[in-house]
C-alpha cells in the first residue's frame, strides 16, 4: 500500500505542458563526455529558471529510490532549493519526503566536484565511479540514503547540451547512463543494505517546463548493453527535444527522437499513452525503442503532497492543471528491461 505518493516538485517543474508553439533547435557542437562544468549549477538570471539533478536507483531486492535535488522558482514563494526522495516497495510500502530551503543553502565546490545542501544532502565527486549520493531528512518520519557508485558508464552529451525552444532554453546532460551502486537506505529505524543499478541526469530550463512541453518520457535500462537511457520531450505543438544514449556493444551513440507512436498512432503528448510506445531516432542505424506502458506500477499526483489549499490552487494555475507521474517497468524491444516514467497533465 502506498503511504505517501511520489510527487516531486522538481520533476513537476521539469516537463509538463500548456499551449505553446515554437521551433526547436538542437544543441551545437560534437558529441563529448560530460564534465564537472556540466555537473555544476548553471547561473542564469531568468526569473523562473530551474535546474534538476535526478537519480533513479533500482535495487536488486525490488526496492526503488528516486532522489532529486533542484534549484527552482515556486509560484508565490520565489527561488528555492528542493530536496526530495521517494522509496517504492520498501518492504512492500512506499514513502516520500520533500524539503525546501533558501537558495543560499546550496554550496557548490567545483574543485571537489561537490554540491552540498546544509550538510544533510550531498552529491560528491564527478558523476562516475566513486560518485557519492547522500540524503538525510526528517518530516513526520526519518529518511536516509547513503550510496556510492561502484562502477559507472561514461556520460555523453551532444555539443553544449542546450536546446532552443522558441525563445527559451533547455539543457540536458546524461551523466551516468548506467552504473552499479551499493550502500544503505532507511525509513525510520528500518535500515536496508542494498545494491543495484542507477541512472543519473541533469536538466535545466529558463521557464517553468509547463511553458514548453506537454509530456516527458524518461527511460533507463537494467544492463550495460544493449542499453537505451535518456529522455524524450514532446513540446506542446508535437515537436521533440531531448536525447538518449544507445549502446549495443560497439560504443555509445547519441540519438535524438524523430517520432513517437502510441500503438499504431502518432503520439503528440496529449494525454498519457495507453499501449506500446515506439520511439524512432534520427540515426537510422539505431533500432526503434518499443515498450508497453499500459500498466504503470505507480500513478502519483503532485497535488497529493501539498497541504495548503491556496498553494494547490497556485500550482494548478501555474502548471495548467493537475500533474501526474506514471512509473513502470516493461520489456524493451532491445531485449532488456526498461524502467520508465511519463510525466504530464492528466
Amino acid at each position: 500500500m502506498i503511504k505517501n505518493i511520489n510527487i516531486s516538485i522538481l520533476a513537476v517543474l521539469a516537463f509538463v505542458g500548456t499551449a505553446f508553439a515554437a521551433d526547436v533547435s538542437a544543441p551545437k557542437g560534437d558529441v563529448r563526455s560530460t564534465t564537472v562544468n556540466d555537473f555544476m549549477p548553471h547561473p542564469n538570471s531568468a526569473k523562473e529558471f530551474n535546474e534538476n539533478w535526478n537519480y533513479q536507483f533500482v535495487f536488486d531486492n525490488g526496492t526503488r529510490a528516486f532522489v532529486g535535488y533542484s534549484t527552482l522558482y515556486v509560484p508565490n514563494s520565489g527561488k528555492k532549493v528542493a530536496c526530495e526522495m521517494s522509496f517504492w516497495n520498501f518492504k512492500g510500502k512506499s514513502y516520500t519526503i520533500g524539503r525546501q530551503y533558501p537558495p543560499e543553502r546550496l554550496v557548490a565546490d567545483k574543485a571537489k566536484a561537490t554540491l552540498d545542501i546544509k550538510g544533510e544532502y550531498k552529491m560528491e565527486g564527478k558523476p562516475g565511479k566513486g560518485h557519492h549520493v547522500y540524503f538525510s531528512a526528517e518530516k513526520d518520519a526519518k529518511f536516509f540514503l547513503d550510496l556510492t557508485f561502484d562502477s559507472a558508464e561514461q556520460g555523453k552529451v551532444p555539443g553544449d547540451g542546450i536546446w532552443t525552444i522558441g525563445k527559451e532554453k533547455f539543457g540536458q546532460y546524461i551523466h551516468i547512463p548506467y552504473g552499479r551502486v551499493s550502500g544503505r537506505i532507511a525509513y525510520n529505524d528500518d535500515t536496508l543494505t542494498v545494491k543495484g543499478y542507477a541512472y543519473m541526469d541533469q536538466v535545466w530550463q529558463t521557464v517553468q517546463a509547463t511553458d514548453i512541453a506537454s509530456r516527458v518520457i524518461n527511460f533507463s535500462t537494467n544492463a550495460r548493453n544493449p542499453i537505451f537511457a535518456g529522455r524524450t520531450i514532446i513540446t506542446t505543438d508535437g515537436k521533440y527535444a531531448g536525447y538518449a544514449l544507445y549502446n549495443a556493444g560497439e560504443g555509445y551513440k547519441v540519438v535524438f527522437p524523430k517520432g513517437v507512436e502510441d500503438g499504431e498512432k502518432s503520439y503528440n503528448g496529449k494525454g498519457f499513452p495507453k499501449s506500446d510506445l515506439n520511439i524512432s531516432w534520427n540515426d537510422e542505424s539505431v533500432p526503434a525503442l518499443k515498450f508497453n506502458v499500459a500498466k504503470p506500477y505507480q500513478k502519483a499526483s503532485f497535488l497529493d503532497k501539498i497541504d495548503s489549499w491556496v498553494a494547490r490552487q497556485a500550482i494548478k494555475l501555474a502548471t495548467g492543471g493537475e500533474i501526474f507521474f506514471y512509473r513502470g517497468r516493461s520489456d524493451g524491444s532491445h531485449g532488456k528491461k526498461i524502467d520508465w516514467t511519463i510525466t504530464g497533465v492528466k
